[in-house]
């Protein structure tokens, strides 16, 4: 191989910090990888076995424990002195070699160029550069452009060189051949972010880079002409970021919330705690571990909870026992959570949350009253709320386990109380629904029964403290007359005469173990027609019964009498009379309509068609007989023939002029005896237009009886 080949390999590898032995500065503390990224061996004879050619540093910043190296030239090795040794005798090898090397915490590549290597025939340098094995670079024809990698977050000064591509023989870029590096980060956004050397391909990147936002490049190397003609190329070159541990964990809330129920077994999960790390999960960076810093309370026990190291899940670490709600001194505990990125090394970062986890309750204490017996008193006739029951119960009172039910298991076959639970004390309210009587019953005895919403655990029933006794007692209360039947309902004509007996009302007083006397009064009269006898209660008329007064609907007439005893205090009771009165005859029957009209030339004789009315019942009212009036000579002008039994027609028996006649009527009913009404029909003889309007406002008013008279005269003559 010619000293332009072996040149051209000693710059295949990415130069991540500085060249040629030297350490990379400016950075501040601990920075894990090779602290050298270039070293040099030189070439002065086979290498032999077990030969120390160099001594690598490598600080993987957490002991470097476990720390894997492969060499691109499986013929040699990084030993466990970390030195760089031939694993068998070797004649020849590549003029670079890669090391890599690979833990927990650290991810880096440094490379070694083995100067002083003979000249080898062409026909030797696909094994020279190791083509029959994987090499980190692709080629095409004679350009070689090798992937590079550069760390993260590298400081000043910039630019810097990460890396060199070459063409494979000297000869290849003889000329004036140019270097052309294009794609995102050189040419397209982010434009200026790496740059190469016309004249010698060495890549520069021009400020730091973040993995975070962009964890590798797609960039293409090519070679022109001076004339700007592609002689070489396009070959891809690919710049990875390697990651370091600059993004600490983070919760995505910074407290949580969780539950368990108490007596749980030990090893039950609670919740989980999840955090996030942007740097590379194929790293230590973003390998969490997750740790319990702080548990408050820390009674009973200091660690009541443990955590998962790896998955974040919270979970029991005590005896059921000891996770009693009601013994407990708080049902809440508050835990500090830290997650280490690192796999949780020292020089791992760290983000808190808090996670608060509640002791729920579950039924394991049966409710019990707090006295065997309860007492109440009542007033007779009264409802409401008449004890309040109170019990004891260590569940949440707040939960199932803790509300009480309360029922009444005996001694209410009348169903006159109920219970009901007070939502703000837990207390049973016993309440009487349906008003008690004291002379019937002046003590009862309940028998109640309280329970959980929640059923019980298995292992606990409950006991007769879960059971009480009640005994309501009735006091006795003066209660008013009672009235009987209520109403009252009785039947009287009409018009009986004044004193009569209309009904003798009964009134009795329910304190039968009193000994009290009652007195009657009227209350309510509306037409003034009733007394009362104030000590026998009978009723009598006061004025006359009219079946016709407004003060009488359906034939039923309505007054209220009001009954007090002698207790103390006094106490009144009311009751109701009902009189359906019947009909008498005593109202005469009348003639509607009042008026009627018919025209002069009218060859139509038919007046009007009159009914009765009458106010009195069937059979006091119709048939009706209507007929002319006594007076002489109206039969010679005037017709009444009946319709039906409440109509009749009038008609002429002959035209009269226009005037206003008055024609009197007599109407008689069918009652026994009958009532009969003398009344008149005004009749208007109008002139009677084409139009069929009719004008009567000049007509004179006659007299019926006077008309036919004068016209008698006349005829006489």
């Amino acid at each position: 191989m010619d000293i332009g080949v072996r040149i051209l390999l000693a710059f295949l590898v990415p130069q991540v910090a500085h060249v040629g032995g030297q350490e990379d500065g400016g950075h501040e503390g601990c920075v894990p990888g090779f602290q050298v990224k270039h070293y040099q061996v030189v070439y002065s004879g086979p290498f032999q076995k077990g030969q120390a050619l160099l001594q690598v540093e490598f600080d993987d910043c957490a002991g470097n424990e476990d720390v894997k190296f492969e060499v691109s030239d499986p013929s040699f090795h990084v030993d466990g002195d970390l030195n760089l040794a031939p694993q068998r005798d070797v004649q020849y090898t590549s003029p670079v070699m890669f090391i890599h090397g690979l833990s927990a915490h650290a991810d880096d590549m440094a490379q070694v160029e083995v100067s002083g290597l003979p000249i080898q025939s062409p026909h030797n340098l696909r094994d020279i550069l190791g083509l029959g094995q994987t090499l980190p670079y692709r080629s095409k024809r004679s350009l070689l452009v090798p992937p590079m990698i550069i760390t993260e977050n590298q400081r000043a000064p910039f630019p810097r060189i990460i890396g060199k591509n070459r063409c494979l023989l000297d000869s290849d870029c003889s000329g004036n051949h140019i270097f052309r590096l294009t794609g995102p980060g050189a040419d397209q956004d982010p434009k200026g972010l790496f740059t190469i050397d016309i004249d010698t391909g060495d890549v520069s990147v021009s400020r730091s880079l973040d993995r975070e936002a962009i964890e590798s490049y797609q960039l293409e190397v090519s070679t022109t002409d001076i004339a700007g003609n592609v002689v070489e190329g396009p070959a891809q070159l690919v710049i990875t970021v390697i990651d370091q541990n600059d993004n600490r964990p983070i919760f995505k809330e910074t407290r949580y919330t969780g539950e368990v129920l108490e007596g749980s077994p030990t090893g039950t999960t609670v919740m989980t705690m999840m955090a996030f790390d942007a740097d590379d999960p194929a790293t230590d960076n973003a390998a969490l571990r997750y740790n319990i810093v702080r548990q408050s309370p820390n009674n009973p026990v200091l660690n009541m909870f443990s955590i998962d190291a790896e998955r974040g899940d919270i979970v029991t670490a005590i005896p059921p026992a000891l996770l009693d709600r009601e013994t407990l001194p708080t049902t809440t505990y508050e835990l500090e959570i830290v997650a280490k990125d690192m796999a949780g090394s020292e020089v791992g970062l760290t983000g808190t949350a808090t996670a608060t986890i509640t002791i729920t309750d579950k039924n394991d204490h049966a409710p019990e009253f707090t006295h065997p017996l309860f007492e109440a008193y009542v007033n007779e006739g009264s409802t409401g709320v008449v004890v309040n029951l109170t019990v004891d119960d260590r569940d949440d009172p707040d939960t199932g386990a803790g509300r009480a039910i309360y029922s009444i298991i005996d001694g209410d076959p009348t169903q006159s109380f109920e219970i009901q639970t007070n939502p703000d004390n837990n207390e049973g309210m016993l309440s009487v629904v349906k008003p008690l009587d004291y002379e019937a019953m002046s003590l009862h005895t309940l028998f109640i029964k309280v329970e959980n919403e929640d059923p019980l655990v298995p292992d606990v029933g409950y006991g007769p403290s879960s059971t009480a006794t009640v005994h309501v007692k009735i006091l006795d209360i003066n209660e008013g007359p009672v009235f009987f039947p209520d109403p009252l309902k009785v039947t009287r004509m009409e018009n009986i005469p004044l004193g009569s007996f209309v009904a003798s009302l009964n009134a009795t007083d329910p304190d039968i173990k009193q000994t009290q006397s009652i007195r009657y009064a009227v209350l309510q009269d509306p037409a003034g027609w009733l007394s009362v006898n104030p000590v026998r209660g009978t009723v009598n008329t006061s004025a006359s019964l009219d079946r016709e007064s407004p003060y009488v609907h359906d034939n039923k007439y309505t007054a209220v009498f009001i009954a007090t005893d002698n207790g103390n205090p006094l106490a009144t009771g009311t009751g109701t009379l009902v009189i359906y009165l019947e009909d008498y005859n005593d109202n005469a029957p009348y003639v509607v309509p009042s008026v009627a009209q018919v025209c002069e030339d009218a060859h139509d004789m038919n007046v009007a068609i009159v009914g009765g009315r009458d106010k009195d019942l069937p059979p006091n009212s119709a048939p009706f007989k209507i007929e002319l009036g006594k007076q002489p000579g109206l039969d010679k002008t005037w017709q009444v023939t009946r319709v039906n039994s409440t109509h009749s027609q009038i008609m002429l028996l002959h035209s009269l002029k226009k005037a206003n006649y008055q024609l009197p009527l007599l109407i008689t009913d069918s009652g026994v005896p009958p009532l009969s009404n003398s009344t008149e029909v005004k009749v208007q003889v109008c002139i009677c237009k084409k139009n069929k309007k009719m004008d009567c406002s000049s007509a004179h008013s006659h007299r019926a009886s006077l008309l036919l008279l004068l016209l008698f005269c006349v005829l006489s003559i």
